[in-house]
């Protein structure tokens, strides 16, 4: 017995065709937004890319612009079948094709289910480079006349204003580092030396951070140097004072900003999926198939998902595999004798 059979009339036939129709050129906007929204993130990744030490993934993006451009092609071919389905002369070139692209449906949202989960997996992937890669950013922030890291200065200050933020985990981080050119320090300078030869390390450490750190919404003109000293500043305590710079880390802000986008684009791809065409497909397809006068099309005809049931389709799907199995061995036994001969 048929599973989940339906009764079409010409008028059901017709609404299901038209229906399916709609959905399929939906899909196919909804192709081109993941083939758009895959190529906006390969950029924002590569705009991103010193920030992540140049050691980010590319292999969400590369799949979105590649779910994007099957969904575009698989779409139109359903939209295609379904408005020419009830004419039976341009419907009969098409059936031979139609349990093919059925098989490539389900291939297609298996991989729109894999590109999903990814979206949600890689996340933490993402986190981790851009811990490794803010440190190093900051590390290397003072570095504007070595070779391949004359713009981290830039980029890092252009990422802190777009993206309200300050550091890596927090603006104490700009404590740990040299972040001025020796070019730029007076050696000749009392104060200078002694602050880099109590030093272990020989570093010019200073409890300030770069302007770009600085929140401009801040009623106070911004008090970037000698952050934790209470005695530099007029009517002013670092441990109860809401500071005028940004508090906020960049790797949390970067990281929201990708996560969300990811979720985002998963959520898209499962509402996406082409389960509900796949569904409506078959059963136009068996409709037509079944009409007892196909040169009448107001007579009836029946509609269904599987033509068993589901544990005797399955049971026949193991079957055909152990066939298979039994056939390769079979060929893989007579191979054997010829090449000992």
């Amino acid at each position: 017995m048929p599973f989940m059979p339906v009764k079409f009339n010409l008028q059901k036939r017709v609404k299901l065709a038209q229906g399916l129709w709609m959905i399929y050129w939906l899909s196919v906007i909804v192709g081109i937004l993941l083939f758009s929204l895959g190529i906006f993130f390969k950029i924002e990744l590569r705009k991103r890319s010193e920030m992540m030490d140049n050691n980010e993934s590319h292999l969400v993006p590369n799949l979105l612009i590649l779910v994007g451009l099957l969904a575009c092609g698989v779409n139109a071919f359903g939209g295609k079948v379904c408005h020419d389905s009830l004419d039976p002369i341009k419907f009969a070139k098409w059936k031979p094709m139609l349990k093919p692209f059925l098989l490539l449906c389900c291939g297609f949202n298996a991989l729109l289910l894999l590109t999903a989960l990814l979206c949600f997996l890689m996340q933490f992937a993402v986190y981790l480079t851009l811990a490794e890669g803010l440190k190093n950013s900051i590390k290397f922030y003072k570095d504007t006349d070595t070779p391949g890291r004359c713009f981290m200065k830039r980029t890092l200050d252009l990422t802190q204003i777009e993206f309200r933020c300050c550091g890596n985990n927090n603006f104490r981080d700009w404590f740990e580092v040299q972040w001025i050119s020796n070019r730029y320090l007076d050696m000749s300078n009392d104060l200078v030396k002694d602050r880099v030869l109590s030093n272990v390390e020989g570093k010019y450490l200073m409890d300030s951070v770069p302007f770009s750190c600085c929140n401009p919404g801040s009623p106070r003109p911004c008090i970037q140097h000698h952050l934790t000293n209470n005695s530099a500043h007029y009517d002013y305590d670092h441990r109860i004072e809401e500071l005028n710079i940004w508090t906020r880390g960049c790797r949390e802000a970067l990281f929201s900003y990708f996560s969300s986008m990811m979720t985002s684009i998963g959520v898209l791809i499962i509402g996406a999926s082409a389960s509900v065409d796949m569904a409506g497909l078959k059963y136009l397809t068996t409709a037509l198939e079944t009409m007892e006068d196909p040169e009448n099309p107001e007579c009836e005809s029946d509609g269904w998902l599987l033509e068993k049931g589901v544990k005797e389709t399955f049971g026949d799907l193991l079957a055909k595999l152990k066939t298979l199995g039994k056939t390769n061995q079979v060929v893989e036994g007579g191979d054997a004798p010829e090449a000992a001969n």
